[in-house]
């Protein structure tokens, strides 16, 4: 089936490609798509495409839904990706809470569920939730994606130092549960992919950043992840850009570190809190001193300097709560970079344009991962 992710040969490989190919022409076009477009943009037989259009519907990828404005001939059916029985389970997970949602295929959430929790009770609630969701869906949940603060090769979580794990096996205990494959991100590459593809992002090189209660970054090289060999890319937060008097303590036990001057609860205090509405985030904006933030632009400008003149991207996207603070604190960042050093150009910053639910990437993830076709632009913000 088209989901296995078995190595194939021969003609199974062709088959399964231009089942992809196929069905992302659904995903662009759903409900206006016809098997003689199919055959049309592929290049395939007309016999070849119906072919591939009765495997779709066979597996619930793919629905008919009405016929084509008439040409003279027979009309057409038009086909839409199948929203009414696969379900992909994307989990956010963050320091005191996790969000459990059920998307179909079509980008339409038919369940969600919050969990709080303290770091005495967090594994057991967590692993419980999931056990909840497994008993009430597994026979319709085609792939679960677990996204996280911390570094993780896709399988295990490598290091998170909000959760405290360390070396976890994290999707293979999902996938004994669930019983479908299961995938784990890093929260930043989450939102790059999102922002990838809300942004039309498909080529040349971005550099991520997302800022919140912690700070990490992504790199993208033409629309896709460019992740390290030690699966360690973008992990900037506790990297010290602050020395001498002016640098804070740092959670992580360290002074100075780019999250003790440029994080949010660093720049507007304690009371900052992940998922506050704009109502809240401008009361604690107006009574910061707006030296804080001005201090944290500076730590910002200074590693998105060296990233920069290291990484050569096309621009730099900063993303997270942060954007709240709109263009004035974009604006500060700015100013800390528009000197380029000697040797570099200067690279465009802007704020993300992602206007997703936080889990949209996770379950872009999850669909690209499963079935290797992605929604559009218009879908991941109407849908996911």
């Amino acid at each position: 089936m088209l989901y296995f992710s078995e190595d194939l040969d021969g003609q199974a490989l062709v088959r399964r490609t231009n089942l992809r190919r196929a069905l992302q022409l659904v995903f662009d076009n759903s409900g206006s798509e016809t098997r003689a477009g199919i055959a049309r943009e592929t290049g395939l037989t007309a016999a070849t495409a119906s072919s591939l259009v009765a495997e779709l519907i066979a597996e619930r990828l793919v629905v008919e839904v009405g016929h084509a404005a008439s040409t003279g001939g027979k009309r057409a059916m038009t086909l839409a990706v199948d929203g009414g029985h696969h379900l992909l389970l994307v989990v956010v997970l963050r320091f005191g809470d996790a969000h459990a949602s059920l998307i179909t295929l079509d980008g339409s959430s038919v369940y969600e569920e919050r969990l709080v929790y303290s770091s005495h009770d967090r594994d057991r609630e967590i692993h419980a939730m999931i056990a909840r969701i497994g008993h009430r869906f597994v026979p319709r949940i085609l792939a679960a994606t677990v996204q996280l603060p911390g570094a993780t090769d896709g399988q295990r979580v490598l290091q998170s130092v909000q959760l405290g794990w360390v070396d976890v096996p994290l999707a293979a205990q999902l996938s004994e549960v669930l019983g479908a494959p299961a995938l784990l991100v890093n929260d930043v590459d989450a939102e790059a992919i999102a922002e990838m593809v809300v942004g039309g992002t498909s080529s040349g090189r971005q550099l991520f950043l997302h800022i919140g209660i912690g700070i990490g970054a992504s790199v993208t090289l033409d629309g896709e992840l460019a992740p390290g060999p030690l699966a360690r890319v973008g992990e900037i937060g506790h990297v010290q850009v602050v020395f001498g008097d002016d640098a804070e303590d740092c959670r992580c036990g360290r002074r100075g570190c780019l999250e003790s001057a440029a994080a949010m609860p660093a720049m507007l205090g304690s009371d900052f809190t992940e998922g506050m509405d704009a109502r809240e985030l401008a009361a604690i904006v107006g009574a910061t001193d707006p030296e804080r933030l001005r201090g944290g632009a500076v730590a910002l400008g200074r590693v998105i300097t060296m990233l920069t003149a290291m990484l050569d991207p096309d621009e730099v996207v900063i993303g997270g709560a942060v954007t709240g603070l709109g263009e004035a604190f974009l604006d500060l960042v700015r100013e800390q970079i528009r000197q380029a050093p000697s040797g570099t150009v200067s690279v465009p910053v802007r704020g993300a344009t992602a206007q997703v639910a936080g889990h949209a990437g996770a379950a872009q993830l999850a669909l690209g991962s499963s079935l290797g076709v992605r929604w559009s632009a218009a879908q991941l913000r109407g849908g996911v």
